[in-house]
């Protein structure tokens, strides 16, 4: 099989001309270091008009799986990061996968041997070993000093006349420095004497990463490679690659690492890590995406929360930051929480509505009908998390009247004719005008004469409302409330077995607890 090369940047015009891809291992879950790799090549392509293209490393037959493999893309999918080229759409300059590249990689190895370039290499690992240990106690560079460099052909031709297993590596050229342009960091240089002649094709056959990579981002035309600092080190290798076989180098950028809030290296002791994790956990897509973006990116304002398409109008390399980036969760939640904010209300009911019904708080129907709808303005403000909704309004369905009053902070409230307040509103139930008001939507006129009546006003006034109505002495507008659970009692939407107590359940409650209470204040009936 024959590698169909793609054109480069510099020859082609247009803005279809830039290539980035995005070539992860399916040894695991897909990472949010990762996904951030991928999200930059993929805003950057998406901005300029270019190819996405997804590449799967899969040479570590030990480690890779194809289990992995989907769930990677099947994360890439749920950021809404999709791909022009790929081992599930196709393409012109597949395959995909490096496991179905090998005769593209033997034309290459075998062009660098016919050169000169590289040669077979018949040194044991015990050969090996012995030539480590020596560099070690002379303090020199652990580079190959073996006698295959400059092996004769007919010394090289006997030992594969013999079959005997060999390696084929790179000759690495002397005395040269080779420097890139990065996108991030600058001009980078190495010298090519802190190198000794590598392998670039194991003696089973398979290829050494670095060998691979620099072929496939040259025959599948990749013009930029954005990827993470840790890879910098590689690129000596396969910059020697590329000028070997004649190929135009990409534009390289080396993005910072994320570290934990410790500022250690990101890992699971830290919490989730993987993009399946945060998805399973009910962050929406498009809050993981804008602030994956802003792990060493920003435009340059004080701006924080962007949607998708904005982040593609303003993306630029030329933002991203040396410093290393570091992952706060806390920042993640306000920001899917902003997010869930920017959603329509069709949609933040159906994320909530499913919530409910699964937590059997509502019915299903009922949790994105009137009743759901009812719900959400209750339950939002206090939300980060789409799984939020349901602690929010479990606390709202039912009503813990003695627990809090028994509490130390409620206590100047009871001392304070609390009694007094809970007979009042149970004599205003009895006399059907607590539900006059609630039907007729007059709670807030109704507070206010109640007030007057009782001789109450500000805290003294609304807390003790807010106690004897919801139980609590925290949570939402206290007549939206009432005038929901009024109406989730009404429809029938309550689902069976939910902590739940409508307004008459309430008012019984009320009262009984009332009945333990001294009066303080003379109070008139409703």
């Amino acid at each position: 099989q024959r590698a169909r090369l793609a054109p480069r940047a510099a020859d082609v015009a247009g803005g279809d001309a830039v290539r980035v891809r995005f070539a992860p291992s399916p040894t695991g879950n897909l990472h949010v270091g990762g996904a951030r790799t991928a999200l930059f090549n993929w805003l950057l392509a998406r901005q300029l008009g270019g190819k996405f293209v997804l590449r799967v490393e899969d040479t570590d037959q030990a480690r890779s799986t194809k289990e992995s493999e989907e769930a990677v893309l099947r994360d890439l999918k749920w950021l809404g990061l999709d791909w022009d080229e790929g081992p599930d759409v196709g393409g012109d300059y597949g395959p995909y996968r490096q496991t179905e590249r090998a005769d593209i990689y033997k034309e290459y190895v075998d062009r660098l041997v016919s050169e000169g370039k590289a040669y077979p290499c018949f040194c044991t690992d015990e050969e090996l070993e012995k030539m480590r240990a020596e560099a070690e106690a002379n303090k020199l560079p652990p580079i190959y000093r073996g006698p295959w460099a400059t092996a004769s052909k007919e010394e090289v031709d006997a030992k594969l006349a013999e079959g005997a297993p060999c390696t084929y590596r790179f000759r690495v050229p002397k005395d040269e420095t080779v420097t890139i342009s990065d996108l991030v960091r600058g001009d980078v240089s190495w010298s090519t004497n802190t190198l000794g002649d590598f392998i670039i094709l194991r003696s089973n056959g398979l290829p050494v990463y670095n060998f691979c990579v620099a072929v496939d981002d040259a025959t599948m035309g990749i013009t930029h490679v954005l990827r993470a600092e840790e890879h910098l080190p590689n690129t000596l290798r396969q910059a020697l690659i590329y000028d070997a076989l004649g190929f135009a180098q990409p534009v390289f950028g080396h993005v910072s690492l994320i570290l934990a809030p410790d500022r250690s290296k990101l890992s699971k002791r830290h919490g989730a890590t993987s993009v399946g994790q945060f998805a399973e956990m009910g962050y929406l897509p498009e809050a993981m995406v804008n602030f994956l973006a802003a792990l060493g990116w920003n435009d340059g304002t004080e701006k924080e929360v962007y949607t998708v398409q904005e982040l593609i109008e303003g993306f630029g390399v030329d933002r991203v930051t040396k410093s290393a980036a570091v992952f706060d969760n806390a920042k993640l939640n306000w920001m899917n929480g902003e997010h869930l904010k920017l959603k329509p209300d069709a949609e933040r009911l159906a994320l909530m509505g499913e919530r409910w019904a699964e937590a059997g708080l509502l019915t299903a129907d009922a949790a994105t009908g009137p009743v759901g709808e009812a719900c959400v303005p209750l339950v939002e403000s206090g939300m980060e998390l789409v799984a939020d909704c349901v602690p929010e309004l479990a606390s709202i369905l039912a009503y813990p009247l003695e627990e809090t009053c028994a509490s130390d902070k409620a206590k100047a409230f009871v001392e304070d004719g609390l009694g007094d307040v809970a007979r009042y509103v149970v004599a205003a139930h009895e006399s059907g005008e607590l539900g006059k008001a609630i039907e007729e939507s007059t709670m807030k006129a109704w507070i206010k004469a109640a007030g007057k009546e009782m001789d109450r006003k500000g805290k003294r006034l609304f807390m003790p409302l807010r106690i004897v109505l919801t139980g609590s002495m925290q949570g939402p507008d206290v007549a939206q409330q009432v005038a929901m659970i009024a109406l989730a009692e009404k429809e029938g939407a309550v689902a069976e077995g939910a902590d739940f107590k409508g307004v008459g359940a309430r008012m019984e409650a009320l009262k009984a607890w009332a009945e333990t209470q001294p009066v303080h204040e003379a109070v008139a009936a409703a």
